[in-house]
């Protein structure tokens, strides 16, 4: 098994990170072990949460995904495992966090309050990477990497990192943190696929420069890249057909985004360049998001055991140059299907 560091951290993880976000929405605790269980015995070390998991969030299940994520970890030698979870960020962006009555904010009060929380769910009494889940565009970034140093100086956090972050704000966190001696962000978790690509535009060069690592999300563009919404319908039973027949607009804005004429094209044309090279579609796009010098680790997901074994098979996949031209060609057609 290849391992690959995380920034400048002491974190050696596997190139592929089994995320848990479905673990008590879409996945119960029984299938969500068995998820665990397959990547476990697959070799991979890297684990992902949060504490506003399951999605789609809600005030009644937060927290549980961290719970079942906590027991499982009880059945493995706690240091065969790097343990990343998030603190939720403020209430911006399309949704308020329905966590601690929406009142988030990335400051001293609630990373304490959230790291506890975590810790407690998880049954450990340390996280390898804490990671910030949105930036907050109101608390000043000196505040928030000062509380975020003291979790790393209690011993309680090992490395921090940030997610869904701009070039301005990871460089911004990161330059204060050393002028003032903190702690930096190792890491950045943003959306990237070969549906949305935006990442290489800016932060992927602030990345090389700053030796920040990226753990891309969402690598089979939320299902898309698998070719399931290329069906005449939008199905349902998985994730944008459930966002596309849902009440709250937000998550059918969602849907839109995902699941759209561009995107449809643009899979189209993946499906086929996949099917040329003899590989499923999520084998070539989990495998295309890992091909990156700044990529640390990419976060797969599953709500069944069985359907891991498209996205673990990247582990065994090299991709030619003339892959990756046929994937550059489809994005000069397709350059930003999501928006």
């Amino acid at each position: 098994m290849e391992y690959r560091y995380i920034g400048k951290s002491g974190l050696r993880v596997t190139p592929i990170c089994m995320g848990t976000m479905s673990f008590g929405s879409w996945s119960d605790k029984k299938e969500s072990f068995k998820i665990l269980d397959t990547a476990y015995d697959r070799g991979i070390n890297f684990y992902d949460t949060a504490e506003i998991y399951p999605v789609p969030p809600s005030a009644e299940t937060t927290g549980i995904t961290e719970e079942i994520f906590g027991e499982w970890i009880q059945t493995k030698p706690r240091d065969s495992l790097i343990v990343a979870t998030k603190v939720a960020g403020a209430a911006a962006g399309w949704f308020v966090p329905p966590i601690r009555h929406g009142l988030t904010a990335i400051d001293r009060f609630h990373i304490e309050t959230a790291i506890e929380g975590s810790l407690r769910r998880l049954g450990t009494d340390y996280v390898d990477l804490y990671q910030v889940h949105w930036p907050d565009p109101v608390v000043p970034i000196e505040e928030s990497m000062e509380a975020l140093d003291r979790l790393v100086q209690a011993g309680k956090v090992r490395y921090i990192g940030t997610s869904n972050e701009t070039t301005y704000g990871l460089t911004k966190a990161n330059t204060v943190a050393s002028y003032e001696g903190l702690a930096k962000f190792q890491s950045i978790q943003n959306n990237f696929s070969l549906l949305h690509r935006r990442f290489l535009d800016e932060l992927a060069d602030a990345c090389r420069r700053e030796n920040v690592s990226l753990l891309p999300y969402s690598p089979i563009g939320g299902g898309v890249l698998s070719g399931k919404y290329n069906a005449p319908e939008m199905p349902k039973g998985c994730r944008f057909g459930d966002y596309h027949y849902h009440d709250n607009p937000r998550q059918r804005a969602m849907a839109d985004r995902f699941v759209n004429p561009a995107t449809l094209a643009a899979t189209e044309k993946y499906l086929e360049i996949a099917k040329d090279a003899g590989m499923a579609p999520v084998t070539l796009a989990t495998a295309w998001s890992m091909n990156f010098d700044f990529v640390a680790s990419t976060i797969i997901g599953a709500r069944t055991a069985a359907q891991l074994e498209d996205s673990l098979a990247a582990l065994d996949v090299t991709l030619t140059d003339e892959i990756m031209q046929q994937c550059d060609e489809v994005h000069k057609q397709f350059p930003y299907p999501m928006g």
